[in-house]
């Protein structure tokens, strides 16, 4: 059967969606982000007062937050990472099943932020792990998190 334009009616009649089992999967992965956090600093008292009931981040479908990197699909780096650190959250990141995200929230996790000078302070997550979305903000606000969550969340539909 050949659908023409005209023929939108049917469509919306019985309800008929076409698509790939792929785009659904994608559909389904940026409706619900499942978060393994790291922070450190101011960053992460943003990140947990996005989940408080004044910003409600649970809205979007995020707020499964998890403390074991084999549940988590989502790494949110909020804060600078030290050198210490370093191999910690190598690991984090390398437990995680595919497919994996990293979303750098505040300027120590973008750029190492006034610690940039320190010599125990990694100029930034991404010299580590390739990072999917960047939040800029000393510290940022949890509407800048909600931002940075809804583009990755189009970033991931459109694969």
């Amino acid at each position: 059967m050949v659908l023409e334009d005209n023929d939108s009616e049917l469509l919306e009649k019985h309800n008929i969606f076409v698509t790939t089992l792929e785009k659904l999967w994608n559909w389904g992965r940026s409706h619900s982000f499942w978060p393994l956090s790291y922070g450190c600093n101011c960053c992460p008292i943003e990140m947990m007062a996005s989940g408080a009931n004044r910003f409600d981040i649970a809205r979007y479908g995020y707020e499964v937050f998890r403390a074991s990197p084999r549940q988590a699909d989502l790494l949110l780096v909020a804060g600078p990472i030290s050198l210490k650190m370093k191999p910690v959250v190598e690991r984090l990141y390398a437990q995680m099943p595919e497919p994996k995200w990293v979303l750098a929230m505040g300027n120590c996790a973008i750029s190492g932020g006034p610690f940039k000078d320190g010599y125990s302070i990694l100029p930034g997550v991404d010299s580590i792990l390739e990072v999917d979305v960047y939040v800029p903000g000393c510290p940022p606000r949890p509407e800048a998190l909600f931002y940075g969550l809804l583009e990755l969340k189009k970033k991931v539909e459109k694969l």
